[in-house]
């Protein structure tokens, strides 16, 4: 699920944190999803006035998302908690360390293959970001292979990833499309509201 608030001047903004005070309006974290509730007015509606609509918000979901991975995955590299490089993930990836492997959104699909042989499906992988935002966090020029410990941080991790998916994606995260939750969130208009939440 995806949060955004009513901002003092009207427009509506994401909360991808949900930290913002105010009445929350809650959607699937789908990309269609959010262009269906900009398009027919859903969030007016749910905020019982009216509001400002930005045409890109779509585009700014995602800006926030990658810049929330990329806040995480600092975040578990200053502690200790992420590695990145064939070598030093695999390490962590064999002593059965890793609660989840992020990998380039661009890299190369052998490589990336090699890297997981043997524990393919054993743990979670995601591919949010290119190699040159992954080295970013780590100070590299790239970075393919990440290797978060298992822990709070790759949940959160792991959960932002699948949100961005949902988003960049035609139908949802591959959790949704299996569970059927996508469509079973959303209220008549497309959007959950909590106050306060």
């Amino acid at each position: 699920m995806l949060r955004f608030v009513r901002a003092p001047d009207g427009r509506i903004v994401p909360d991808i944190a949900a930290t913002l005070p105010g009445r929350g309006f809650w959607l699937s974290a789908r990309g269609d999803v959010i262009e269906t509730a900009r398009v027919r007015g859903a969030f007016a509606r749910a905020a019982r006035g009216q509001v400002s609509v930005p045409p890109d918000l779509r585009a700014m979901v995602d800006a926030a998302l990658v810049r929330r991975i990329g806040e995480l995955l600092g975040l578990a590299r200053r502690a200790g908690q992420a590695v990145a490089g064939f070598q030093k993930a695999r390490e962590w990836l064999e002593a059965g360390r890793v609660g989840l492997v992020v990998q380039a959104a661009d890299g190369s699909a052998a490589e990336c293959q090699r890297f997981l042989s043997g524990a393919a499906g054993q743990v979670p992988v995601a591919t949010p970001l290119p190699a040159a935002a992954l080295g970013a966090v780590f100070g590299r020029e790239q970075a393919v292979h990440v290797a978060v410990a298992a822990g709070r941080l790759a949940v959160l991790l792991r959960q932002e990833c699948d949100r961005l998916a949902g988003v960049r994606g035609p139908g949802g995260t591959a959790d949704e499309r299996a569970s059927g939750l996508g469509a079973a969130r959303l209220g008549p208009d497309g959007l959950n509201e909590r106050a306060g939440a």
